[in-house]
């Protein structure tokens, strides 16, 4: 699986974006979608998982102003983020795995990253 993200840029707080991610390779739908973030001298964190059956889960800090959706036909994913805020800043990854959960480590797959930066 091959994965491509984008979206990324620089917002104001309050402002949205819309981060894409595709996927190519093995069937898309068969696999649990992730989206990471990693701010500059922290570790990558978890933000928002979609299961192949449509289900969701967001992390507390973004629960509530980003969405994860997914467009199977497409093999895209997307992540909607509302409200920014300056502590949002940080690269963005897109991931898949075999498993909903929110450990990195079982993620097989990883694109390359987009930069979100959110100016106060």
């Amino acid at each position: 699986v091959q994965l491509q993200a984008s979206g990324g840029g620089l917002v104001q707080a309050g402002g949205s974006l819309r981060l894409s991610c595709a996927a190519s390779g093995r069937t898309f739908s068969s696999y649990v979608m992730g989206w990471f973030r990693q701010a500059p001298g922290k570790e990558r964190e978890f933000v928002a998982r979609l299961s192949s059956g449509g289900s969701t889960y967001h992390a507390g800090s973004v629960k509530g102003r980003f969405t994860i959706s997914g467009d199977n036909a497409k093999n895209m994913v997307y992540l909607q983020m509302n409200n920014l805020k300056p502590e949002d800043t940080a690269v963005y990854y897109c991931a898949a795995g075999p498993y909903f959960t929110a450990r990195a480590d079982d993620y097989d797959y990883w694109g390359q990253g987009t930069l979100v930066t959110v100016s106060s």
